[in-house]
């Protein structure tokens, strides 16, 4: 490949035909580092500095050789093509020893047989099944709530879907235990975090660090409740309405079910997928409707209107458009998850180019979420970019929260279900005012605020409306 100073294609609206790319230089290397102090830095403004330098930028992470891809269809073909022309990369040390030999991380055959093994207990029919739970834990949230109170929202929020987690996923097992495996999970969560930010993500597993001791003790903590959990819903038999159940009930085209392990695998990647993402979607929900009262306004009138005050069901989801705009418009500005990766494979290409093999392609969903190309106005908060009909058209691929392809996010609708219902419970009632002050993200696990975001509850006062118990 050879590196030029001109992209061709690259023009304001994406639109019409674009030729093959030319690859970029990246920014200026350090030897043997590469450019991972300036991406350990700020990855999100590096990011953003890559994509303005062109569609397909060459840089370096350490001594690994990497492509950066900002145009919608070349993020395509590197969601779409990871177990074909592209290899899902390891995520690191920490990441493997929480998760295990799960979905998110097993590659091939096994992929195939576990994803066809787990996608069943998240379908749209049994994220159903699950929404009550959702409402439920929310409006128990906004009784314990009163008008004038502090709250830190991040807390607040990480704690309500914790408890939806846990329930949904173990049922009533779990009892005075989801504190323990909620702060065993957080240790966890965050361990992963520091991990790919640091020169960790290098070092060999036999490597001894206080953080990695720290997770280790985390995981025997997790791998113990779930161990406990399961035991006794084996020895009980029976089915009930939980993740758990259909983990155990599951059976592969031979009729084999998931081993001990691999339920522990598949339950501890479900809890992370269906609570750190969610609950950092609605903390940053709320800190931009604090600074909206605009949008704030018109999502208060659509409750009002559909809900006059009870708390809301899965039926409910399709009559509260606004509401589920104001979440899309929350993950194209802060989506959890910032980045994807994919190592490409003998015979791989992006836009025609040939990619030689191993060379570890990125996109980030920071980065081309905010491209002025795709989405005018980046940095507003404008929930109606997403009405039916609206103009201009948002390209495939430029909004990709979950992903895409064959291994987008099996949790994706239940995430949506869980952020509309819940906060179309509680907005009902309250507004959650933040300061005036900017609040910058953090890069770990997931995109997190940077700074703690305290708030004040105010009554929402929508047509005089409260909201049932």
């Amino acid at each position: 490949m050879t590196a030029g100073a001109t992209v061709p294609g690259r023009d304001a609206t994406g639109a019409g035909r674009t030729p093959a790319p030319a690859v970029v230089a990246g920014p200026r290397r350090m030897p043997g580092l590469g450019n991972l102090p300036a991406f350990a830095h700020d990855p999100l403004a590096f990011f953003e500095r890559l994509r303005d330098r062109g569609d397909v930028v060459e840089w370096r992470l350490g001594p690994q050789r990497a492509l950066f891809v900002s145009r919608p269809e070349h993020i395509g073909e590197l969601l779409t093509g990871v177990e074909t022309t592209f290899r899902h990369p390891e995520l690191g040390w920490a990441f493997k020893l929480v998760l295990g030999d799960g979905v998110v991380t097993s590659e091939g055959p096994a992929w195939r047989r576990k994803r066809a093994l787990v996608q069943p207990a998240v379908r749209p029919r049994q994220v159903r099944s699950y929404a009550r739970t959702m409402a439920e834990c929310a409006a128990a949230l906004a009784q314990a709530w009163h008008p004038g109170q502090e709250i830190d929202v991040r807390r607040e929020m990480l704690a309500l879907t914790q408890r939806i987690a846990v329930r949904t996923l173990f049922g009533a097992d779990t009892a005075g235990r989801e504190d323990v495996i909620g702060a065993a999970m957080d240790v966890a969560q965050q361990a992963i975090g520091n991990e790919f930010r640091g020169l960790t993500l290098f070092l060999p597993p036999w490597v001894p660090t206080p953080g990695r001791r720290k997770l280790r003790r985390a995981v025997e903590v997790i791998d113990a409740e779930v161990g406990r959990v399961t035991g006794e819903r084996r020895r009980a038999g029976g089915e009930r309405d939980d993740l758990l159940s259909r983990l155990l009930a599951a059976r592969d085209e031979e009729g084999l079910p998931l081993s001990d392990r691999e339920v522990r695998d598949e339950a501890v990647t479900l809890y992370i997928g269906g609570h750190e993402t969610t609950g950092t979607t609605l903390t940053w929900a709320w800190y931009l409707l604090s600074r909206s009262p605009g949008v704030r306004a018109r999502l208060g009138e659509e409750l009002a209107e559909v809900l006059g005050g009870r708390t809301p069901d899965f039926d409910d989801l399709r009559r509260l458009p606004y509401t589920e705009q104001v979440v899309k418009e929350t993950l194209r500005l802060f989506p959890p998850v910032w980045l994807m990766t994919g190592i490409a494979q003998e015979g791989s290409t992006v836009g025609g180019l040939p990619v030689p093999e191993g060379t570890v392609v990125w996109s980030s969903q920071w980065s081309a979420h905010r491209d002025p190309r795709w989405f005018p106005e980046p940095e507003a908060f404008r929930p109606e970019r997403w009405d039916a009909g609206a103009e201009p058209v948002v390209p495939d691929h430029a909004w990709f929260p979950f992903g895409g392809g064959a291994r987008a996010c099996l949790g994706a609708r239940f995430a949506m279900v869980e952020a509309v219902l819940v906060l179309a419970t509680l907005a009902q009632r309250f507004h959650v005012d933040a300061g005036p002050g900017e609040v910058p993200p953090r890069t770990g696990l997931t995109l997190q605020p940077g700074a703690p975001l305290r708030a004040t509850l105010r009554p929402a006062g929508a047509r005089g409306v409260t909201v049932a118990p």
